[in-house]
Order: structure tokens, then sequence, then C-alpha cells
């Protein structure tokens, strides 16, 4: 009314989570630790979306220091998914995804250190974009893990995950991983297609067991792009097992935060937390140092698959939501899984890859299920347009949970 300009998300709401600091908020990582910490200034996400007209109605729930796959700590209680409110609604941003899924609000950040954007955003039947490593600044650092964390969109349709990647890529001086400002505006590359791309499709990654009827809604919609226009292809990637790179680094970084806190400490935290740090603590600086070399051997080999072709294809999760009070499935088709072990979004923190889950299909009992789009380091905009392209083809955003 005044003839100011207006921002890009201005009015809009958008809710962060609770391991992003805004100035004079609760700032808590979901811990009853922290339970009066108070945030001294507000992170660069919390400022852009700020200064691009954005209106924070909420902090979202996380798992204690956002160590796990479901959403529940001690200070606020458990998460549950929209869609049946007896299953979880994934994490650590499980809170997000859950806000967004039941229209608390349209747009969410979430972050993801070993698929944490992407495993709710599957469970809950959204999108969610876990962008190249550095495009949005993480801010404080997550210590020991910064090297596998990112920040990012998460959203009901596409163009508006690109809409707020647009809002929050660019550098911040906190963050020494932060990229320069990116050369594309990210919601004008979700126009064009994927006629004539080479599309990889892999149900597995070759070595990560997948549950039957999520293979089969997930593969279909991986050949639905051949009617797009693009040539999709089974290749073997010929990746080794990243599951004992994830069963060393995960656990050495909780170590690394957490493995000094004194007893009194521990026995206010997760126990599964406690645990996981208890054991990231006994391995050796040589066995630590062979997961590094092992997660740079995985780059090597990702990197030369992708000179064969433009995008990837896999299920984002190998299960689709499960119970409500555990932190994760024990085994899936039979095949015994571990921490996290159960998705095949962790190995793209490995890499550094830009990746969204989109909803491509519903199980029997009504559980959505998130089909993964991996692009090449750095290429966001790829990534945005292809799962643009699908869903215009197989629009997914006026299917609502059963509230």
């Amino acid at each position: 009314m005044h003839g100011d300009a207006l921002g890009p998300l201005h009015g809009v709401p958008v809710s962060v989570k609770d391991n992003m600091a805004m100035a004079g908020q609760p700032f808590t990582y979901g811990s009853r630790l922290l339970r009066d910490n108070i945030a001294q200034e507000s992170g660069p996400i919390v400022t852009r979306v700020v200064a691009a007209g954005g209106i924070i109605v909420g902090r979202t729930n996380t798992p204690e220091f956002a160590w796990r796959g479901s959403t529940d700590n001690r200070l606020y209680g458990e998460t549950r998914n929209p869609w049946d409110l007896g299953r979880t609604a994934g994490g650590s941003s499980g809170g997000a995804g859950a806000a967004v899924a039941a229209g608390l609000g349209p747009l969410a950040v979430g972050t993801d250190g070993a698929g944490s954007i992407r495993i709710p955003a599957s469970f809950c039947g959204i999108v969610g974009h876990k962008p190249s490593f550095g495009r949005v600044p993480f801010v404080p650092s997550p210590g020991a893990n910064e090297l596998a964390a990112h920040a990012g969109p998460m959203t009901r349709t596409v163009r508006d995950a690109a809409l707020l990647l647009d809002v929050l890529a660019g550098p911040d001086e906190r963050d020494r991983f932060s990229l320069p400002a990116p050369s594309e505006h990210y919601l004008e590359s979700c126009e064009g297609g994927v006629r004539g791309w080479r599309i990889a499709w892999s149900p597995d990654l070759g070595h990560i067991p997948v549950d039957p009827e999520v293979r089969s809604i997930v593969a279909a919609a991986a050949r639905s792009f051949a009617e797009l226009g693009a040539e999709v292809q089974e290749p073997d990637l010929g990746l080794p097992d990243p599951a004992p790179i994830l069963g060393v680094l995960y656990p050495f970084a909780q170590a690394a935060s957490h493995g000094a806190r004194p007893p009194e400490e521990q026995a206010e935290m997760d126990p599964g937390l406690v645990e996981i740090a208890r054991r990231g603590a006994r391995f050796s600086a040589v066995v630590i140092g062979q997961a590094m070399a092992a997660r740079a051997a995985y780059w090597d080999r990702m990197w030369r698959a992708f000179e064969q072709f433009d995008i990837l294809i896999t299920p984002t999760i190998s299960v689709p939501p499960f119970e409500c009070g555990i932190v994760g499935p024990s085994e899936v088709a039979g095949t015994p899984v571990e921490h996290l072990t159960w998705t095949l979004a962790y190995p793209f923190n490995f890499t550094g890859q830009p990746a969204v889950t989109v909803p491509c299909g519903f199980t029997a009992a009504g559980l959505p299920v998130g089909l993964q789009i991996v692009g090449r380091r750095f290429a966001d905009g790829a990534v945005l347009r292809a799962a643009a392209a699908f869903e215009a083809a197989h629009p997914w955003a006026d299917r609502r949970p059963p509230l």
C-alpha cells in the first residue's frame, strides 16, 4: 500500500528447524540440556527469509541434536506423520516435513547431514531439496559433521523449493565452506523439461536393500521419464558399499560433539545418541582415516559415473514410513540394516551432490513414497528442472493427508 518493493517471500509463512538460530528465540536442538537457551543472533537462513519478506511462524521439531532419521525427543516429544499418526514423520527435519504436509505453512527450511531433509520429505509426501554442499550457508557449524551437512528447502511443490533456494543461496563469512553466489536463478531453471537427457536409474545403488513395494513404485516413476523424452538406462554404477563409511564417520562425529559430556548431562540425553557417541569414541585414528579415504574413493567413482549421464534416479528411502517409537527398522527385505542404512540418501552427503526427493506414489496402505533425483556437483538447477518435469506429468499437490 505504501509502494515499497515487495520481497519474493512477502507475507509467506515459513518455518525453520530448531537447529537454526533466530535472535531472541529459544534455540534448543531438541535437547533438555538447552531448554533455556536463547539465540543471541540470527543465522543467515533466518536473516535471508526475513529480508525476503517471509514470516517465520514457528520452529520445527528435531530429534536431539538432529542425530537420527525419526523425530522424537525428551523436550518436545514425538512428531507424527500427517498421513498416519501412528507412524513417524521421519527425521531429523521431521517437524518441517509434518508442518508442510499438514498445511501449517507452504515453506520450511531443514538441514541434512545424512538424509535429514529427504527422509521426512519422502515420508510426508512433499518436496525436499538437499542443495550442493556449501550452496546454503550452515550456521552455526555442525562441528565434526560439517563436511556432510547441508541446509535447504522443504515445500509442497518443486517451484516453491526453487523460489526458496533463490532466497537462501549465497556465501556467508561464518561458513567457510559456503559457495559464491550462484549464476542461475533456480526458479527459472525449472523450465525446459528433460527431452534428450541421459538418465540413470538405480533401484539400490548396488548394495542397499529396498522394500519390494517401494522398489516397484519408484521403478514405474523412473520409467515415466522416457515418456518425457529422456533416455533412461539401468547401468552398473560400480559403486562400493557406502554403509561402512557411514558406520565410522557418523559415530565419530557424534563422539566429537558429545563424547566428553559429563555423566549428569548424558543422563538427560537420548540414550541412542549417547550410545552412538560411545561407539564413535572407540574408533582409532587409523580407522577414521581409512573411512575418510573410502569417502574420497566413493566420490571419485561417482563423478566418473556421472560422465555418462545427466541425472541419477533412485528411491529416496528403502521403506515406507515406519511406526512411531523406534529409531528405524532393523531389516529391509530380509536384510539386516543399521543406523540410516535403510535410506539411499546418505551417500550423497559424502559426495556433496544436489539431490531432491519428490512424491511419486503411495503404498497400498496409503503411505507416501519418494523418488530421489541426483545431479552433478553444483547442478542444483538441473535436479530442480527434472523434478519440475516429473511434477508436471504426475502432479501431487492436490492430494492432502486425511487430517
